[in-house]
């Protein structure tokens, strides 16, 4: 069987179409759509919505300041702990081909939720998250995570084509 270079053309041409939707999504919307209402007040750092128009939805499973080794980060430096936490979620979403471009949505509990924790856990998330569209979020204070020197706990949703 002869295939013809217009038969081959034809089957890329489609497969390119495919593609480009799947990354686009249906109409050539993006894949996920950040938005925040003109109702609320402005979001620091965060999104209200994050409206996915295609691709898979993972769950990733809540992070904690553990390195590798199973040894906790910063014994009572909350910040030290925030920033594994994040390099924890930063190699999940690595392992699935993903980054935190793709991440829509973050739920943090934090044991003895102050000011000064907020403050940091801000500046250590703004340098993983994607600052033109950040993820909604969640952020609750929590009596206490799994283990005794646990102080963060971060999980996400992500969205890839």
């Amino acid at each position: 069987m002869r295939i013809s270079r217009f038969w081959i053309l034809a089957c890329m041409s489609v497969a390119a179409s495919n593609l480009a939707t799947a990354q686009l999504g249906p109409a050539s919307k993006p894949l996920v759509e950040f938005t925040n209402s003109p109702e609320l007040s402005p979001p620091n750092g965060y999104s209200y919505a994050a409206v996915v128009n295609s691709g898979k939805v993972v769950f990733l499973s809540g992070q904690v300041g553990l390195d590798r080794k199973g040894q906790m980060a910063g014994k009572n430096d909350f910040r030290a702990q925030s920033t594994q936490a994040f390099t924890n979620l930063k190699a999940a979403l690595t392992s699935i081909g993903a980054s935190f471009d793709n991440v829509v949505k973050l739920n943090y509990y934090v044991v003895g939720l102050n000011h000064g924790k907020l403050g940091a856990l801000r500046d250590v998330r703004d340098q993983f998250v994607n600052k033109a569209h950040p993820p909604a979020s969640t952020l609750a204070g929590v009596q206490a995570l799994f283990r005794e020197d646990a102080q963060i706990e971060i999980e996400a949703v992500a969205v890839v084509p």
